[in-house]
């Protein structure tokens, strides 16, 4: 069943590419916990160990949630090159 075009097909599979090159990456990086990303936990200023524990916390949620949308990006990249392909069978016959 052909839900999308050719080209709508393509350009979704290089977005859903792209998306997970970068949240991997993204993920790894929360997960090992990259200081590039301490802006983005959003904590409060509290006491040396409950401040690291609530860090470690939140970057661990922010990797889970990364790669979560990677798996969602999988299955998006599925049915593009999927759809692309009943396209593509569609036009030449094959």
């Amino acid at each position: 069943m052909i839900i999308c075009g050719k080209k709508l097909s393509i350009c979704c599979s290089v977005i859903s590419v792209w998306a997970i090159l970068m949240l991997t990456l993204m993920g790894v990086l929360m997960y090992s916990h990259s200081l590039a990303f301490a802006e983005d936990l959003n904590l409060k200023s509290l006491h040396r160990e409950d401040f690291l524990v609530a860090a470690y916390n939140r970057y661990e949620s922010a990797a889970h949630n990364c790669w979560i949308a990677v798996c969602i990006y999988i299955i998006t990249l599925g049915l593009s090159v999927h759809q692309y392909y009943l396209n593509r069978k569609l036009q030449y016959g094959l």
